[in-house]
Order: structure tokens, then C-alpha cells, then sequence
């Protein structure tokens, strides 16, 4: 089988039959090969295949799309939705009314909780260190600092946040992975784009995975979030939980919908009427923490539309 197995105008097909797919530098290269070239990359492979959390969140993005054989059909790996190949490109069953049959199939491990922060912040020009808060974040959640980082899978590199740094910086856009070295399993995804003037605007996801039985430290996150911006700019933090695989893999079958506990942003802002915010931080760096939801009701999406609403008008000028 050759790394490339199908080539259109308008997709790369790759083949794919192993029981866990990672981002590896072949791949990882072939992604940057379709966004030059404004292809899709379609990973195709069959139901039993799990993806590593960053390979996940490639497929997840416009570049890439998990494709899943089961039988004689194809469905999207993320969202069970039955597919086809229409001599270019996978493209959505059109009279579909349901999920893939596969898709809905029981997964074949436990589904426990995975604790995701999504930390977006703005670096000026010299302003020290990138991957602060991937190094935080790991080290407050896991009880160690990160293990390795790079840019594919196996991470090659131990941490060393200056090497982060040197990789990140000088270049238009970085995907960056991190690991980190605690019980559980716990790995960030760093991206980093160049904003002109010397700034870089950086959107780190932290995820950690928890067994059945063993909830998240929900309690501890304004501690953790009021930590972290006293160290680390902050413009905003969202916290999540996702159902899923204590090991951060991902099946191609229904787990259940992720559930926002809180959003902290930048500055002292009110909220809107019926979700207070509360001011956490130090004084020369407030952060305005909002609590949502449980982490298990979809309810906390409505509350978090009603913040960003809120603070959107804020910002319009009158």
C-alpha cells in the first residue's frame, strides 16, 4: 500500500488498517501537502481503528475528514454520518435520515469523562516564553510537568520550553503537541499564528481523561484558572467535558455531546442578568469566571450563547 492512495483535484485518499491511528510525520506532512493545494485529506479505515486526541482534532478541522468502511458503506467518523464516494471526493449520503448503523454501535471500552480547557490568549512581541500555560495547565491537572512535545507523534523532544518557543515563533502558523507525565493521560494541542507587529495569538487545548468512577476535579478549576493567570496572559479559558476514553483515543461510535462547565475571560465584566461572573486572579490581571453547567446538562450551551451575546454588545460601540 503507498502512502497516497487515491489523488482527485479535489481530495487525497489515505488507506489506513491498524487498530489506532496517530499523527504521524508522513501524515502530518500530507496535511500540509492538502492545505497548500486545497485538497481534503480523507483518513479511510475500518470500523475497529481509533484515532489518537491529535489526530482527532485535525480531523475535527476543514483539512481533514475520518472516514469509516463498515461493510459496503463509508460514514464520518465524528458525526456517523453516511458518506460516499462520488468519483472526487466523500461526499454526505443525500437522503440519509439517520446515523451510520456503525456509529451506533456500543463502544468497545469504558466511556468515562475527558476534562478539555481551551486557553486562547495574545503574545506581544518578546513577551517571553510560548507553551506556558500548555506547561501550567499539565503540571496543575497531572502533578508533573509535561513529559515531551513536538510537532507529530511520538513526541520526539522532552519538554523544554525555550525549544517550544524557538519552534513556534518566526513562522506564519504551528501545531504544536505536548504530553503529559501523570497518572492519567493528559495531552495538549497548541496552535500559534503570527499576528503581525511581532504578536503571536495562541489556542491551546489541555485534555485530560478520566476512567468511570474517577470524576474531574470540577471544584478545583477557578483555583487552577486563577493560578494560571497569574502566570500566563489570559483572554480567555473554556472549560469542557467530553465524553470519552479515559486514554484520549477516539472510536468511530456515539459517546455522548460535550457539556461547557464554565468560561473565564479577560478583564472584570459583568455578566448578563442571571449569570453572575466572578472575579478571580490577581489585581493587575483580573479574569471574570462565569459558571455554566455541570458538565453534564446541555442546558450550560444556552448560558454560554447568553455570555458571549452579552459580552459581544459590550464591545460594540454605542
Amino acid at each position: 500500500m503507498s502512502i497516497v492512495d487515491a489523488l482527485t483535484d479535489q481530495a487525497m485518499v489515505v488507506l489506513q488498517d491498524r487498530p489506532l491511528v496517530a499523527l504521524h510525520p508522513w501524515l502530518a506532512g500530507l496535511l500540509d501537502d492538502c492545505t497548500a493545494s486545497g485538497r481534503t485529506l480523507h483518513l479511510v479505515t475500518p470500523i475497529g481503528t481509533r484515532l489518537s486526541l491529535p489526530l482527532r482534532s485535525v480531523a475535527a478541522g476543514r483539512t481533514a475528514q475520518w472516514v469509516v468502511r463498515d461493510g459496503d458503506g463509508f460514514y464520518a467518523g465524528l458525526t456517523g454520518r453516511p458518506l460516499r464516494w462520488d468519483g472526487a471526493t466523500f461526499v454526505p449520503v443525500p437522503d440519509a435520515r439517520d446515523y451510520a448503523p456503525g456509529f451506533k454501535t456500543r463502544p468497545t471500552a469504558p466511556i468515562g469523562a475527558q476534562l478539555a480547557l481551551v486557553y486562547r490568549a495574545r503574545h506581544r512581541r518578546g513577551g517571553g516564553t510560548l507553551g506556558g500555560a500548555a506547561g501550567h495547565l499539565l503540571r496543575l491537572l497531572t502533578g508533573r510537568p509535561p513529559a515531551a512535545w513536538g510537532p507529530a507523534e511520538p513526541l520526539a523532544h522532552p519538554w523544554d520550553p525555550d525549544r517550544f518557543t524557538e519552534h513556534a515563533r518566526g513562522r506564519a502558523s504551528a501545531r504544536l503537541l505536548v504530553i503529559g507525565d501523570g497518572p492519567r493521560t493528559a495531552q495538549a494541542v497548541c496552535e500559534f499564528t503570527a499576528a503581525g507587529k511581532g504578536a503571536t495569538t495562541e489556542t491551546t487545548t489541555v485534555t485530560v481523561g478520566h476512567a468511570p468512577g474517577a470524576p474531574p476535579p470540577l471544584g478545583r478549576l477557578p483555583s487552577l484558572i486563577a493560578e494560571l493567570a497569574a502566570e500566563q496572559p489570559v483572554a480567555s479559558l473554556l472549560a469542557q467535558l467530553v465524553p470519552g476514553r479515559a486514554d484520549l483515543t477516539t472510536e468511530p461510535r456515539w459517546t455522548g455531546e460535550p457539556a461547557v462547565v464554565s468560561l473565564a475571560v479577560a478583564g472584570a465584566v459583568a455578566g448578563p442578568p442571571g449569570i453572575p461572573g466572578r472575579q478571580i486572579g490577581p489585581p493587575d490581571a483580573p479574569v471574570t469566571l462565569f459558571p455554566l453547567g455541570d458538565g453534564r446538562s446541555p442546558d450550560g450551551w444556552r448560558r454560554h450563547r447568553e455570555v458571549m451575546r452579552h459580552l459581544q454588545s459590550a464591545l460594540r460601540p454605542s
